[in-house]
């Protein structure tokens, strides 16, 4: 079927999913703020994605595709890291955006984006096109968050709120070999926010101020990292797929030449068919990057800049290095072939927010079933997979009497108890009661009726097939934990 934002959009709302920062303030455009539901999903998507690479990981084990065993941590770095990262990593010199503004309405577009965007002026057009439209020439804009470190208000108390999380893994790279026993290969895992000074944040979600990404640095030998590229390129594609994104939707594609960062070997995205593209149109969804040793050799030596074939210190016009780097020996040493090198990094870097849109876009569908009388009614139903869907279970007694409310009620506790996130209900004719579920994406409902004192067992509907089938009520535990273990 066809989906509009519109439709995505009200339902996060109506349904307590994501509401505006702020809303009763008129909102702060690049900020949202995730409902009761849009919190239970969201991180539950936090979780699938830790859980596959950190949680679940068999380090003794040789994954398919996977060129040799190996080991998964996680780290949670701060948010605000000594200034000198962001001018080593390149981001304090880099990381801008083109922007133009306009000198009559004072609003401010993205260069590339001037052609796509909405001009305040009405009737709306894009801007440049009314007669009253004076748009300066472009200029960088650095996309970095200032703050205050401290009572120093100059410059140095100036620090910035990171716009990435990778920075804290490459600086801890050494910590985490010293504290543990890992060895290379083996990956650092992180969740956490990262903030961007978006000039034109737009598309609900998906281009934010403040967002969270679960990134993902892997530390391998120079000579095995083609290798480890094609792996996490293609498991992260599929990491999507098997938690419900249909392929029809989903594409990875390799950046090309022209688009590669200057350190890159190799970069691949994840993109998704967001509503609010036009039809054909993919937008990123994750990013896997081959970074080979740009990352720890920056912070060892100093910011790197390309220099024909190599990555050298940028130097200042008298010859000295221009953002100095720790001067801490990152290398590794492999006691068992004698060999020191400085590891390569491949880097699967995935937007929790991102993530959870596109699953939302994914499962919204529109169909039609008979109500209680039989006769056609839309119902909208978010078909989450059981994994991420933010209530498993909604358990309702069929009236509020005979001894259906308490054994409801009892069911309810032993699945709460059990670590399954459930939900009650025992307002409204039942099917008012299933459509409220289906809307919000609920795997299975639970009914009990006149015949579970009788027998013991209960109807457990499907949300997707529609199938009601009798269950002992004592094996739902373990039945509903079969059915979300897929």
């Amino acid at each position: 079927m066809q989906k509009s934002m519109d439709q995505i959009v009200a339902l996060c709302r109506r349904r307590g999913f994501i509401f505006q920062s702020s809303e009763i303030y008129g909102g702060l455009n690049g900020f949202w703020d995730y409902g009761p539901l849009g919190t239970e999903l969201k991180r539950n998507v936090r979780n699938a994605w830790y859980h596959d690479l950190v949680t679940n990981h068999d380090e003794f084990s040789v994954l398919p595709g996977a060129p040799q065993s190996f080991s998964m941590v996680g780290i949670e770095s701060s948010i605000i890291m000594h200034p000198q990262v962001w001018k080593c990593s390149g981001h304090y010199d880099l990381f801008c955006d083109m922007m133009v503004d306009c000198r009559e309405c004072k609003a401010r577009f993205r260069a590339d984006h001037v052609k796509t965007s909405e001009c305040p002026l009405k009737p709306s057009k894009h801007p440049g096109e009314h007669d009253k439209c004076k748009l300066t020439e472009p200029r960088e804009f650095n996309l970095m968050f200032k703050t205050i470190v401290g009572a120093l208000a100059g410059e140095e108390g100036t620090a910035f709120l990171r716009p990435e999380t990778a920075q804290g893994m490459f600086v801890n790279f050494k910590n985490v070999l010293d504290s543990t026993r890992v060895k290379v290969p083996f990956g650092i895992a992180q969740v956490g926010k990262s903030f961007r000074n978006e000039i034109t944040p737009r598309n609900f979600t998906f281009r934010s101020r403040e967002f969270e990404q679960m990134e993902m640095e892997f530390f391998c030998h120079p000579s095995e990292s083609r290798a480890w590229y094609q792996y996490w390129r293609d498991r992260r594609y599929n990491w999507y797929i098997n938690l419900g994104i249909s392929k029809e939707n989903l594409r990875l594609r390799d950046h090309t030449a022209e688009e590669l960062s200057h350190y890159s070997c190799g970069t691949a995205d994840v993109e998704y068919t967001y509503p609010f593209l036009e039809p054909g149109e993919y937008g990123e969804l994750e990013g896997v990057a081959h970074r080979g040793d740009f990352d720890l050799r920056s912070h060892m030596e100093g910011k790197l800049v390309k220099s024909g074939t190599d990555l050298v210190v940028e130097k200042d016009a008298d010859g000295n290095p221009r953002h100095r780097g720790s001067g801490k020996d990152l290398s590794y040493f492999d006691d068992q072939t004698r060999e020191r090198y400085v590891p390569h990094v491949v880097e699967p870097a995935a937007g929790a927010d991102r993530g959870t849109l596109a699953f939302l876009c994914e499962a919204y569908q529109e169909d039609e079933q008979p109500d209680e009388k039989g006769a056609p009614q839309k119902r909208v139903v978010m078909r989450f997979h059981p994994k991420l869907a933010p209530i498993k279970v909604a358990v309702f007694p069929l009236i509020k009497k005979e001894g259906m409310p308490e054994a409801a009620l009892a069911i309810y506790r032993d699945l709460k108890e059990a670590g399954i996130a459930c939900y009650f209900d025992q307002q409204a004719a039942i099917g008012r009661r299933y459509r409220r579920q289906d809307e919000i994406g609920t795997p299975y409902c639970i009914t009990v009726d006149g015949d579970t004192a009788k027998d013991g067992t209960v109807t457990l509907r499907d949300r997707d097939t529609l199938l009601q089938e009798r269950v002992p009520a004592k094996t739902l535990v373990d039945e509903i934990r079969r059915r979300l273990r897929g």
